[in-house]
């Protein structure tokens, strides 16, 4: 099971990072520095870091919410993003 919860997490989170801003901006520090080694440990430190506060920011609203809201809840967050992104893309191609 555990393993089930690791694969599914890697690969939605190596998906939604590619060609993230973030990528984007460890590209360009990368492509800027001549410590490549140093731009790649910083940057996975504060992918790590960040990861560690959303599993206990998670972790605490999974106690307190019930879980069938959170999942409304980011699922019309999502929603909501995608519809606004189609129509200022729609716009913007005008």
């Amino acid at each position: 099971m555990i393993s089930a919860v690791f694969i599914s997490t890697f690969i939605t989170i190596f998906l939604a990072e590619l060609g993230d801003k973030t990528q984007i901006a460890t590209l360009t520090l990368s492509g800027s520095s001549n410590h490549p080694i140093a731009v790649f440990i910083g940057s996975s430190a504060a992918l790590v870091l960040a990861s560690l506060v959303g599993v206990i920011v998670g972790q605490s609203f999974s106690k307190l919410i019930p879980e069938l809201f959170l999942e409304v809840s980011a699922a019309s967050a999502f929603l909501i993003i995608g519809i606004n992104l189609l129509l200022t893309s729609k716009e913007n191609s005008n």
